[in-house]
């Protein structure tokens, strides 16, 4: 993914943004699986580095993550 200018920003409540970002970062890297078991100090991580993320490290709770995993598996099963 590149940074693109005209995008418009992602924040924490946009999971299906999210989940798409961390999918074209992954690929099928991660299976339901897997995704299921990412612990949230590294899933924390890598949504902040999805490009266009505005959101801030502060904003982030339990249940946006819980959101952003669930979206990313069915992400990720829309692409199998």
């Amino acid at each position: 993914m590149t940074q693109d200018k005209f995008a418009l920003p992602i924040h924490w409540n946009e999971y299906e943004d999210i989940a798409m970002g961390l999918y074209e970062k992954f690929g099928d890297d991660f299976t339901e699986a897997k995704i299921y078991r990412i612990r949230f100090t590294d899933l924390l991580e890598w949504v902040l580095s999805i490009p266009n993320f505005a959101g801030t490290r502060e904003e982030a709770n339990e249940g946006h993550l819980e959101q952003i995993q669930s979206a990313w598996v069915y992400e990720w099963r829309d692409n199998q």
